[in-house]
């Protein structure tokens, strides 16, 4: 396996890469529209909810955690987690730029 070049790219390029990684697996999307939906600190409810392990719902948990997608707080024995909003709202506008990007050939196909 060859070593990734992230010094290549620019930081924006690795930040938008990271995101888009992390949004690749259908369990996290599946984590993130949940908690996007309960609009509120989730806690032992994924595992109900998604039918999924607890140990894969947590390692899912991880990757987003480490992303700062979610943020995580203790409240007993139980660890909560919800959307971060300003990371949410950094991952929407890079996306968006990227999308607006776009040039539109006027209805015709380019290639």
């Amino acid at each position: 396996m060859g070593i990734t070049r992230t010094d290549l790219f620019t930081k924006e390029q690795n930040e938008i890469a990271l995101f888009a990684k992390c949004l690749a697996h259908p369990a996290r999307v599946a984590i993130l529209e949940h908690l996007l939906q309960k609009n509120e600190c989730v806690n032992s409810t994924l595992v109900l909810e998604l039918g999924l392990a607890q140990a894969t719902i947590s390692q899912h948990l991880k990757e987003l955690k480490n992303a700062k997608i979610i943020q995580g707080t203790i409240e007993g024995n139980s660890m909560n987690y919800c959307i971060n909003p300003v990371i949410w709202k950094k991952i929407k506008e890079k996306f968006n730029n990227i999308f607006d990007q776009h040039i539109c050939c006027g209805g015709n196909d380019c290639c």
